[in-house]
């Protein structure tokens, strides 16, 4: 039976026993892809038990349609978090943003990259639901307008909004932010 035979079963009758089995093709991938990552072989193995309750929970709320890239980038997701939380690091939403940030004059230093980096945070909870989702989805999770869409049931275009306005909303709020801690 095929990945996609496997998906649409467990959709028609949400039976877990479907979704063991695609599990368990899969499982020496993940182990592969967290050792990569993660190079110790135990926290490598519980990053494989995290990524399972993740996806268990993921796919009751979207219809994945490629299930290999879909579940890789969960297991690539989840080891970089891992990684920047070991690090006490948080995500950095665009390579851009900050590039541009050290660009400027006097910005260069560690402290004020940590404010941007709380502010990025602050803002983007101030997001609409919609928004936030998109631009987390395509800036941290680094996934395509397609992906996003067929994970959210957002249509394309929706997407592309989403993400257009979600960014130049975060950008007027952090912008807002930075003024008002300067006073």
């Amino acid at each position: 039976m095929t990945d996609q035979e496997l998906l649409d079963r467990y959709y028609t009758d949400r039976d877990n026993a479907w979704l063991g089995i695609l599990l368990q093709r899969y499982t020496l991938l993940l182990l592969g892809v967290c050792m990569k990552y993660i190079k110790e072989e135990e926290e490598a193995k519980d990053c494989v038990q995290h990524i399972f309750v993740k996806v268990i929970s993921e796919l009751g709320k979207y219809r994945v349609t490629f299930f290999k890239s879909w579940i890789y980038t969960i297991a690539r997701n989840h080891c970089l978090m891992k990684l920047r939380d070991q690090h006490g690091h948080k995500a950095e939403l665009s390579d851009n943003m900050l590039a541009a940030w050290d660009e400027e004059p006097g910005k260069s230093s560690h402290q004020e990259k940590e404010q941007q980096l709380r502010l990025m945070g602050e803002s983007l909870d101030e997001l609409g639901k919609e928004q936030k989702l998109c631009v987390i989805l395509f800036y941290l999770e680094k996934r395509s307008y397609q992906d996003i869409a067929a994970s959210t049931g957002f249509s394309l275009m929706q997407v592309k909004s989403y993400i257009q306005n979600g960014k130049r909303n975060l950008r007027l709020l952090m912008e807002k932010k930075a003024r008002e801690n300067a006073q």
